[in-house]
């Protein structure tokens, strides 16, 4: 079943769409990801070299199916069109848990942060309360419609731009003034395929959020020209800015002391300008993460809308309230992002919960491998009007895919296909109460 993208409620344009990509993507990670790379060395470069050409290609796939199906309703409608509704569902039943897992996350690791920039909340503020504050402000931001959700994303991913620009800013001053510094301290891991691989694989979770602008498919305006656009523009942006602000610290702090860091920014603006003066960067990372938290929230309800429109979850969950928001589905990924909150809060289940975030990382993988083979089917059957483009990014999406599948380890895979097979019950009771809800 595929929406009406021309209907009022499409209000996502190109600007939000952009800012969906790039302010999901970049959230708190970012500000962590030098010092969980210093590791591999310059291993990361050559890593994160793969991993941008790699997204950049996956774009490539998403901007491309959006021109060519842009009436089906993102990458759910993709892959049914092309491989059938059980593969579909398997895609977008593990990125829908990822989704609301990724709510619970984001506000668990931002707590600190907002501790550090406002201390007169610390004292007042519970750590779990205000993590739980955090994730349903935000469900109540989305309750206003689209367009708050929407103005709110674009306001937080201009202002967590500032300090990335800051740090790139600084490197290449220091480049230019003080080149002697970059040879310094360089990293010392010899370069080898083995961790390209795992600095590649840990990039690509970085890089997760690529296909943000394709989720929402029918709430798009114009969804064959903007959805592309903001795909491979925001893909293009996030990809750079990664690049940049993981390469500057690891050459100019000592491999050791970065893998060490719990702050790794803060670290370099304290050695290279006044003392002291990273503390100001845990305000950005507290806006960094609310942007994200803002966006993933957003697209909770859109992936539950999608999923109850085409019939693979309950159909309430596909009702709008008068603002045109997603209300019911909003309500309840928030009840089940507060639920992985509260785990992660028991002692007893933090390393369980540590490792389930990594899991359903992994089972965003599935949605990126299906959609890479959607377009080469699509290619095969319109030989005589698709272009060959379609065969090429496919095919190259498909080989990075399986790279990352690799580079990510048996456990989570084989829990990711655990993942899988715990949805097909209701995956298969859906299909047979759907004859009695189209009847009545």
């Amino acid at each position: 079943m595929s929406t009406d993208h021309s209907a009022p409620g499409a209000t996502l344009g190109f600007w939000t769409c952009t800012a969906l990509v790039v302010g999901n993507t970049i959230g708190v990670g970012v500000f962590l990801l030098p010092a969980a790379l210093a590791p591999f060395g310059l291993n990361a470069m050559s890593g994160w070299g793969v991993t941008a050409i790699g997204c950049l290609v996956l774009a490539q796939v998403f901007a491309s199916l959006a021109r060519a199906m842009p009436g089906e309703d993102g990458p759910f409608g993709y892959i049914r069109r092309t491989q059938g509704e059980t593969a579909a569902f398997v895609a977008i039943w593990g990125y829908w848990v990822s989704v609301w897992v990724t709510n619970a996350t984001i506000p668990v690791s931002i707590v600190g942060y907002v501790q550090a920039a406002f201390p007169s909340i610390a004292g007042h503020a519970p750590p779990l309360m205000l993590a739980l504050g955090l994730q349903w402000l935000f469900v109540l931001v989305n309750l206003f419609g689209l367009r708050a959700g929407g103005f709110v994303q674009i306001v937080t991913t201009v202002l967590k731009l500032l300090p990335l620009a800051g740090i790139v800013l600084l490197g290449l001053w220091l480049l230019i003034a003080h080149p002697v510094l970059y040879a310094a301290h360089t990293p010392v891991t010899p370069m080898a395929l083995g961790p390209t691989t795992q600095a590649a694989t840990l990039a690509l979770y970085a890089m997760l959020g690529l296909e943000c602008a394709a989720v929402p498919a029918g709430r798009v305006r114009d969804p064959g020209r903007t959805i592309p656009r903001a795909t491979l523009a925001g893909t293009a942006l996030t990809a750079a800015i990664y690049v940049a602000v993981s390469i500057i610290p690891m050459l100019l702090i000592p491999q050791a002391e970065l893998a060490k860091s719990s702050a790794p920014f803060v670290d370099l603006l304290d050695r290279y300008l006044a003392a002291g003066s990273g503390r100001w960067l845990a305000m950005f990372v507290v806006v960094s993460g609310l942007g994200a938290l803002n966006g993933w929230t957003l697209l909770a309800g859109e992936v539950s809308r999608t999923m109850a429109i085409n019939g693979v979850l309950p159909i309430p969950l596909a009702q709008v309230n008068r603002r045109g928001a997603p209300a019911l589905a909003l309500v309840v990924t928030g009840v089940l992002a507060s639920a992985m909150v509260l785990m992660n809060y028991s002692r007893s289940l933090v390393a369980g919960f540590s490792f389930l975030s990594l899991m359903v990382t992994a089972a965003c993988l599935p949605l990126y491998l299906l959609c890479a083979v959607a377009i080469v089917v699509l290619w095969r059957r319109e030989r005589r009007s698709a272009p060959v483009m379609f065969l090429v990014v496919g095919g190259l999406s498909a080989a990075y895919v399986l790279f990352a599948f690799a580079g990510a380890g048996a456990e989570p895979l084989l829990w990711t296909a655990v993942l899988a097979a715990a949805g097909l019950p209701l995956f298969l009771l859906m299909r047979r109460r759907r004859p009695a809800q189209a009847a009545s």
